[in-house]
C-alpha cells in the first residue's frame, strides 16, 4: 500500500507529543527520511573513530574491513527490526518494553538505556567540541559548550526539526565523505595497505563487534523516529530505509576509518578531529570540513538527548500514570540530560579513545538482552498484537512487573559475564579466546531461545489483534475500527 507522501506543511514546527501515541491524522512523512536520517546521523566522526579502533588495536585493513561490513549486517538487520515497529504501534521504542517486563518493570532497561544516550552525548560532544574549538579558534572546551547549547535547541523542537537536519546532514555528509576519500586515496597507497594481510580471530571478531554494537546500540531509540509514518506503511520497506541507511552511513564512515589510522603511523590516537581534517588540507577548505564534522554530530547527538528524553518521560510515567508533558517541562528535561552530557564531557575529554572502546563494548551486556527478547516477543510470540491502551495501566493486562521477562533479562545480562572484555571488567573466558569480546553474541542468541520457549509455555493472554487507543474525530481504517472499539471495551 502506498505511503502518506504528505510533507506535514501544517504540522507545527515544535512537536507536542512525548511518549503519548501518534493518532492516525497526525501521521506523515516519507520512507525516505527514514535512510536520510540514519544515514546523516552515521556519517560522522565517531563512526569514523569506531572504524579506526579496529586498526588502532591491532588488525589490518583488508580483514578489518570485512568485519565491519559483517558487523554492520548483523547489527543493522536487529536496529531494523525495532525500526519497522514504529508505524504499527506509533510509539517510542522503550515504552513498548512493557508488554515484557510490565508496566513498572520496564523502567530496568530504560534507566540503562538513559546511561547509554548520556555516555553516547558525551563522546560525540567531545569530537564536535574539538571540531569547533578549531573552526572558530577558542578551546575545546568552549567548543564543547556551543555543540551543547545547539543540541538542546534541536531537541526542545522535535521530531520534524530532527528529520530536517538529518536530511541537511546527509547531503553534507557525502559531500564531505566523498571530498576526504578523493584525498585520502590521492595520499595513501590504498592497494599497498590492502596487501597487508594478517588474519587472526581476536582482530577480525574485534572489527565484527565494534560494528555490530555500532548498531545494535541505536536498537532502543530507532521506533522513535518511525513512529509518525502512517500505520499502513509496509514493515518490510521501513525495516530496508532505516537498516539501509544506517548501514550504508556507518561502513562508509568507517572505511574512511580504517584507512586514515593505517596510514596515520600512529598519529591518529588522541588527535582524531584534527588528523581527519588533515587530510582535507587548509585554510577554508578545514574550516568547511570542521562544519561538517560539527554539524554531522549534531544529528545523532540530538537523537540520544531526544531518546533520554523520552526514556525519561517513559519511566516517570510507569509509575505515575498518563503524563502529559509541557513544552516547559520538555525544555528542562533537555536542559538536564544535556547538561549531565556536557559536564561528562568536559572532565572526560583528555581521555577519549580508550573510554569509548570500552564504553561501547561493555553497554551491550546490557542492551542486546532486551533487544532479543524485545523482537522475539514482537514478532514470534505476540506477532504485533499489542493492547496499546494497557501500556499506561499497572493493573492492567502487563501488569506491574512481568517476572518471566525480568528473569531472562537478569540472565541474558549474566549469560555474558565470562565473555565480555572492557577495562571495567574482563571475564575468566576473555583469555582463552583471545582476548575477543564476544559476550553480544551470547547475549543476543541465549535470551532469544530462552524467551522464546519460556513465552510459549508461560505468556499471559495475547489479544486477536492490535488494540489500539480510541481516537476521537477521526475515521479509521476497517482494519483499525475493530481495535478500537476493543480498546474501548478492555
Amino acid at each position: 500500500m502506498a505511503v502518506n507522501t504528505d510533507r506535514a506543511g501544517n504540522k507545527p514546527l515544535i512537536e507536542k507529543r512525548s511518549i503519548d501515541y501518534i493518532p492516525e491524522a497526525e501521521r506523515h512523512g516519507r520512507l525516505f527520511s527514514q535512510f536520510t536520517l540514519w544515514m546523516g546521523a552515521n556519517l560522522q566522526i565517531t563512526a569514523i573513530v569506531t572504524g579506526a579502533l579496529a586498526v588502532v588495536l591491532g588488525g589490518d585493513v583488508f580483514w578489518s574491513l570485512i568485519g565491519l561490513l559483517i558487523g554492520q549486517l548483523l547489527g543493522g538487520g536487529v536496529m531494523a527490526l525495532h525500526a519497522a515497529q514504529g508505524p504499527k504501534l506509533g510509539l517510542p521504542q522503550m515504552i513498548s518494553s512493557r508488554v515484557q517486563f510490565g508496566v513498572y518493570g520496564a523502567a530496568i532497561p530504560i534507566v540503562l538505556v538513559c546511561l547509554m544516550y548520556l555516555g553516547f552525548t558525551a563522546t560525540g560532544t567531545v569530537l564536535s567540541g574539538q571540531a569547533l574549538g578549531q573552526l572558530f579558534n577558542v578551546s575545546d572546551s568552549v567548543g564543547i559548550l556551543i555543540f551543547a547549547s545547539v543540541i538542546v535547541l534541536v531537541t526542545v523542537l522535535g521530531y520534524r526539526v530532527i528529520h530536517w537536519i538529518g536530511r541537511v546532514a546527509s547531503v553534507i555528509g557525502v559531500i564531505a565523505f566523498v571530498f576526504l576519500f578523493w584525498r585520502l586515496m590521492s595520499q595513501t597507497d590504498v592497494g599497498a595497505l590492502l596487501q597487508i594481510r594478517h588474519f587472526s580471530w581476536s582482530s577480525f571478531l574485534l572489527a565484527v563487534s565494534l560494528a555490530a554494537s555500532w548498531q545494535i546500540a541505536f536498537g532502543p531509540y530507532v521506533a522513535d523516529y518511525s513512529r509518525y509514518l502512517p500505520s499502513n506503511t509496509s514493515a518490510v520497506k521501513t525495516f530496508f530505509a532505516a537498516g539501509a541507511g544506517s548501514v550504508v552511513g556507518a561502513q562508509v564512515a568507517m572505511i574512511l576509518g580504517v584507512f586514515a589510522a593505517a596510514s596515520a603511523n600512529g598519529q591518529f590516537a588522541g588527535h582524531e578531529v584534527a588528523y581527519i581534517v588533515g587530510l582535507g588540507g587548509t585554510g577554508a577548505t578545514a574550516a568547511l570540513l570542521y562544519f561538517s564534522i560539527a554539524f554531522g554530530k549534531v544529528t545523532i547527538s540530538t537523537l540520544n538527548s531526544y531518546g533520554s528524553f523520552m526514556c525519561i518521560a517513559t519511566i516517570i510515567s510507569g509509575f505515575k500514570g498518563h503524563l502529559t508533558v509541557t513544552r516547559m517541562q520538555r525544555l528542562v528535561f533537555v536542559l538536564v540530560i544535556v547538561g549531565a552530557a556536557t559536564l561528562i564531557a568536559l572532565l572526560g575529554q583528555h581521555s577519549f579513545l580508550g573510554a569509548f572502546k570500552s564504553f561501547i563494548l561493555f553497554l551491550l551486556a546490557f542492551f542486546t538482552p532486551w533487544s532479543a527478547i524485545n523482537l522475539v516477543d514482537y514478532y514470534y510470540i505476540t506477532r504485533e498484537r499489542y493492547d496499546v491502551p494497557a501500556l499506561a495501566n499497572p493493573n492492567g493486562r502487563y501488569g506491574r512487573w512481568n517476572l518471566l521477562g525480568i528473569s531472562v533479562y537478569v540472565f541474558g545480562v549474566l549469560v555474558q559475564l565470562p565473555f565480555i572484555s572492557t577495562k571495567f571488567y574482563t571475564g575468566p573466558l576473555v583469555a582463552a579466546l583471545g582476548d575477543v569480546d564476544i559476550s553480544w553474541i551470547i547475549g543476543l542468541v541465549l535470551p532469544a531461545a530462552v524467551y522464546y520457549v519460556c513465552a510459549k509455555k508461560w505468556h499471559s493472554a495475547v489479544p486477536d489483534q492490535l488494540i489500539l487507543p480510541v481516537e476521537q474525530n477521526s475515521v479509521l481504517p476497517p482494519e483499525k475500527s475493530g481495535a478500537g472499539r476493543a480498546a474501548a471495551q478492555a
